[in-house]
This record gives structure tokens, sequence and C-alpha cells, in this order.
């Protein structure tokens, strides 16, 4: 379990996120199973990692950052996760808001609500996390929440980097075809393209497509098939767990549904994120084991700014007003020796 930390992704991972984006089953944009998208990713990531400038206060910039989960041991990629900095700026972010329409007949004395979907570019402007994906072989011992977590701890490190909103989109309901009921009862009628086709399509060119084909008018739900009222607003079976530790660090579905398969939208204030807003600098007193000590606190322990940046679970100890003590095992994943800076928080 130790022996894994997450690192910035490089040039070099190329294979690996190949062979990790054809285990998704699809309806996962931020993965494509597409050796070009791919490298197009980790070229514009290594972009941003390579950008050293801060910026002002205020001017976030659109970039993207990849970051992979490492086995220390064997030099594996396992998982691999994303951070946008500034959605919406290289083609529109479209979603769907949920609105209620009431309306009362007097003559009938009854009062009558109309659920509507309205295409909106509301979230625009927002940094977001995404493209979390962990090997089937891993899901266990918390790497998960891991590789979630060291995002907000990467932008705690570089918050001027990030807007004051963030949003993360769960992927919605896929059928055992491998279609989205939500598609085909709303865009599908449009573009005559399945959902599978149109998913593809927006991973490799963007979604500007939508943007020309989609009708601009609200979307009333109650005229919509039964198979795709049903999902609206839902997250994929294996997005439960990722959908609750959103829910803990304070992010909340709040009637925005992604336009392709109808899964919620979670929006959060950055800097009320609890890995973000809990965050705390130390420098590393000693590195010793603080096992049977009984002062061990388990933590998220990252260090190194943009390209070496890394993250690791560990165990440490306060030592003074701004010093701790960290364990050995998450010192040697980290590269950190005594009188080195670390960021951690709670696990």
């Amino acid at each position: 379990m130790m022996s894994f930390r997450i690192r910035a992704a490089a040039p070099g991972d190329l294979q690996h996120l190949y062979d990790m984006a054809k285990l998704t089953g699809g309806g996962f944009t931020n993965l494509p199973p597409d050796r070009k998208a791919l490298t197009a990713k980790l070229e514009r990531a290594a972009a941003a990692f390579g950008n050293t400038e801060e910026g002002a206060p205020r001017e976030v910039k659109d970039e993207l950052f990849v970051l992979v989960l490492e086995d220390t041991t064997t030099g594996e990629v396992r998982g691999t996760a994303q951070i946008f900095t500034c959605v919406g700026q290289q083609w529109p972010f479209y979603s769907y808001r949920i609105a209620t329409l009431t309306q009362h007949s007097k003559e009938l004395g009854r009062t009558f609500r109309a659920e509507l979907l309205n295409l909106v570019t509301d979230l625009e402007g927002s940094s977001e996390v995404g493209g979390l994906f962990l090997h089937p072989g891993e899901r266990a011992g918390g790497l998960g929440l891991l590789l979630a977590r060291s995002r907000y701890l990467f932008i705690a490190m570089h918050r001027r980097r990030f807007a004051d909103r963030i949003l993360a989109e769960l992927r919605g309901i896929i059928d055992e075809r491998g279609g989205s009921p939500f598609w085909d009862g709303v865009a599908g009628r449009f573009f005559g393209m399945s959902f599978q086709e149109a998913d593809y399509f927006n991973a490799i060119n963007g979604n500007q497509f939508i943007a020309d084909l989609m009708p601009k008018h609200p979307v009333y739900v109650a005229m919509l098939p039964e198979g795709a009222r049903q999902v609206i607003g839902l997250p994929h079976p294996t997005g439960r767990a990722a959908m609750r530790m959103l829910e803990e660090e304070g992010f909340a579905a709040e009637g925005y549904v992604d336009i392709f398969d109808g899964g919620p939208t979670m929006t959060a204030r950055t800097d009320r994120v609890r890995s973000i807003a809990e965050a705390r600098t130390a420098t590393v007193t000693h590195v010793r084991a603080l096992e049977g000590t009984g002062q061990a606190r388990r933590a998220l322990v990252a260090t190194g700014r943009l390209s070496d940046y890394r993250c690791a679970y560990g165990e440490l100890a306060e030592d003074g007003p701004d010093g701790v003590v960290l364990d050995p095992v998450a010192a040697a994943a980290l590269g950190v020796s005594a009188g080195d800076t670390i960021w951690h928080v709670a696990r």
C-alpha cells in the first residue's frame, strides 16, 4: 500500500494511459482510448507543468494538469486524475440546468409544476477536477481516495492558478449496450449519432458541434421518454463512491447535469473544499518510524512544485510549532529529508 505515490504525468506515460483508457467502458470523455488525443493531453500537461509564471491574481489561464498513480516498487502507472484550471475558454462549457416552472390555474384550482432542462454555460470559468481512473486491480486500500484528494493538495499548493469555483462531472447511467438513455431521449434525436459516436467525437474534437446543432429552447422533462427521465442527475453505479467523496469534500449537486449522459455536475467554492481549506505546511524535522509511539497521525503528504509534485500517504507527528516527524516510507516515496517543506492534510 505504502509503495504508491502520485506524481506529475510525463510523455513517457502514454502507453500506461492508453492501456487504462481501454478499460474505462465508455462515457469517459477525459480518458479516450485514442493515442493521438492522449498524446495531445500529455503535451498540454507538459506545457502547464513547465509554466512557472504564477500570473496575476484573478487571471486564471486555461491549463491542464495530469497526475498519475505510480507503484514505486515496479514503476507501473496504476491510476490517473486530471485538473483543469479554467473550463469554457477553448470552447463553450455546456450543461443542462434543471429548472422548475410553476403555473397556477384559478379555474381548475390546481398548481402545475413543470421541470425544464435549460442549456446553459453558467459554469464557464470554473476549475474542474476530472479524469479520475483507478486500475481495476488496485481498487482497495484507499488508492482512489489518494488519487482524488491529491488534486486538492495540488490546488492548495498552486492556488493562484485556479478559479474560485470548482466542479466535478460524474458519469451518468450507461446501459448494457454502452448507450445512454438520456442521450437517446434528448440530444440523440437532433444529431443522428449514437451516444458512443458523439461521446468519442467530443473527446477528440471538443463539443462545438453541440453548440452548432443543439436546440436552444428549454426541454420539458415530462415530454421525454421514461428511460431518459429516470436517469437525470443520477451517477453511474461505479461513480457512487466518487459522489460520496465529493460530498465529504463539500461539493454539492445544484441542478446541473451533463448534456451527453445526464450525470450530475457537482460544484463547490474552491477555498471551502475540505482538503484545500485544511491543508497545512510544515518543515520535516526528522525522518523516523512512528509506529508504536502513540504520536502518529495518518495524513496525505505532498511536496514539490509543478512537475516536481509528489503526494503519498504517510504518518507524521507534530514536532514544535511548524515542524513534523515523517515516517521513512513516505519520506522515500516523496524524496524528502529533514529540512524540506511538505504540505499535509489529515487522512
